[in-house]
């Protein structure tokens, strides 16, 4: 499986996932998706819309502190992430 810097459903640096990663069904580290958003083979949200993520993601930004227009600036790659491309 091919290893990704961000997770592929909410763009978090997989360096900041304390399991730097989350599991297949099988138990195995899944490299794509992090720990928050993907366990035991599955999402955790799984009929969460892209703007949903997008809003999750800049809300947990702005309660770590980052302004709304950083945390706005951060979600624009979204779109563009496996999860969600169409």
């Amino acid at each position: 499986m091919e290893t990704y810097k961000n997770c592929q459903s909410c763009g978090m640096p997989m360096k900041r996932d304390p399991q730097k990663g989350g599991t297949n069904s099988d138990g195995t580290k899944n490299l794509m998706f992090c720990s928050y958003c993907y366990s035991n083979g599955a999402f955790f949200q799984p009929d969460m819309t892209m703007d949903e993520m997008k809003t999750l993601v800049k809300e947990k930004l702005k309660e770590m502190g980052f302004p709304g227009i950083i945390a706005g600036w951060f979600t624009k790659g979204i779109p563009k992430l496996k999860r969600w491309k169409k």
